[in-house]
């Protein structure tokens, strides 16, 4: 059983999963399971050069930055459990937690977030149902996401990235899936508002 389950390898997935492993020091999140399914086949990163996102060297192909954020998250926080050529077919919800299917294994998860990209393509069983027209992209592209309240779709269901109707900026992404983080921490603190971040003040 994992504490939270994310499904995705771009900048949103791998986001929130660095924002909710760095807050393993935390009394709330030492014990804390987080894995994520990293397929990024679809990504949309992986034709992109990027000139202006911040942080980024002006020219760094999308694919590269793909690579190097999963070795980030895996050197810096390897109690994170990185699962590769798996694709999730299924969500179900049982009770107090979620059985997630993938192409070879089934997984159990107290938590979700789905940040997979928004093509009409999308298809888990179990969360087809909160699928909706894309709100903030251009209608030709046939763009979907799944219906939500501020990243949240259901009960312990979070989305984030474009497929959380968000427009498709590599920055916007990362912001989105780190907020959803926040959100999770401030689930396991009681309600009480949290954040994780490092300092060179003593």
């Amino acid at each position: 059983m994992t504490d939270v389950f994310i499904i995705g390898g771009g900048p949103a997935a791998v986001s929130c999963a660095l924002v909710l492993a760095s807050a393993y020091r935390k009394e709330i999140a030492s014990d804390k399971k987080i894995t994520l399914v990293a397929h990024q086949k679809g990504s949309y990163l992986q034709d992109a050069l990027l000139n202006n996102v911040y942080g980024i060297k002006p020219g760094t192909l999308g694919k590269d930055l793909l690579q190097q954020s999963l070795s980030h998250l895996q050197e810096t926080y390897p109690h994170v459990e990185i699962i590769h050529d798996e694709k999730v077919t299924e969500v179900i919800r049982l009770n107090d937690k979620f059985q997630i299917k993938t192409n070879e294994n089934i997984y159990w998860a107290k938590t979700v977030v789905v940040a997979t990209n928004s093509t009409a393509t999308f298809s888990i069983e179990g969360l087809n149902q909160y699928v909706i027209p894309h709100q903030n992209s251009n209608p030709a592209k046939n763009r979907i996401q799944l219906k939500n309240n501020n990243h949240l779709v259901d009960e312990n269901i979070f989305v984030a990235g474009t497929l959380a109707g968000l427009p498709s900026q590599v920055s916007i992404a990362a912001g989105s899936g780190a907020f959803v983080a926040t959100e999770i921490l401030t689930q396991w603190n009681n309600g009480i508002p949290t954040h994780s971040h490092d300092s060179i003040k003593k």
